[in-house]
């Protein structure tokens, strides 16, 4: 059986960059399940598996098609209970819960404006006009605007991390010893903002830092797989 994961592309398919996309990336490695990715652009997505899903990732597992990364986290514990729990129990789901909306409140918005452009310039011709006109109505701005004000993110980027790197004073992920869905989580934002601008944002002894090249390392280094955009001098 062959599982596919649908996974948003730039124009170079081998460029995968969305957040959501990683977090399922690193939770099929995290239970050693081998997938195919499908690459696709934003104005492809209507069209996959006859429309089954506006957003991606879409897993296909078997006649399953699940959609959402943490829906397809937790059907992974579901249906592999064999394998490594991506939670650990329910308080692990709930203190996941926690984590992605935190992440998405005070990290997604932050890599958005830092890497707006680059994210635009990464695509293919008919998904460049779809996503500026789709981000700037939802943002309310231009996206050169957005950028602009995206120069003030950076230097503040390391601060909105303070309680992941005081956590690791006493363990090494979120996770505990080892890491859980959680982990992934975080690790898709950083892994958006990495491969789309390479905008450095944590200096060279920042624990954070060494969380994420210890997240980058995981699982065979998969994360590894797509390199580090060239950050813009």
């Amino acid at each position: 059986m062959t599982r596919l994961l649908y996974a948003l592309s730039g124009a170079d398919r081998t460029r995968q960059f969305s957040p959501h996309v990683w977090k399922t990336v690193l939770s099929l490695a995290h239970k050693g399940l081998d997938h195919e990715t499908v690459p696709v652009g934003f104005t492809e997505i209507p069209a996959i598996e006859g429309g089954s899903s506006p957003t991606v990732p879409l897993l296909r597992d078997g006649d399953r098609l699940v959609r959402d990364s943490f829906d397809i986290a937790l059907y992974l514990d579901e249906a592999y209970p064999d394998r490594p729990s991506l939670f650990g129990g329910e308080g692990g789901k709930a203190m996941a819960r926690f984590i992605e909306n935190w992440s998405q409140s005070t990290l997604h918005m932050a890599v958005t404006r830092i890497a707006i452009l680059d994210i635009h310039n990464l695509l293919g011709p008919a998904d460049r006009d779809y996503f500026r006109r789709s981000r700037e109505e939802r943002l309310g701005a231009s996206l050169e605007d957005i950028a602009e004000a995206g120069k003030a993110e950076i230097e503040g980027f390391a601060k909105k991390l303070q309680p992941l790197r005081n956590m690791l004073k006493i363990q090494p992920f979120i996770g505990g010893e080892g890491p859980l869905f959680p982990d992934y989580i975080v690790f898709g934002a950083l892994q958006w903002l990495r491969t789309t601008a390479g905008t450095k944002v944590l200096a060279e002894d920042d624990p954070v830092a060494d969380w994420f090249a210890r997240c980058l390392d995981l699982h065979g280094g998969v994360g590894h797989r797509v390199a580090a955009a060239q950050a813009a001098v």
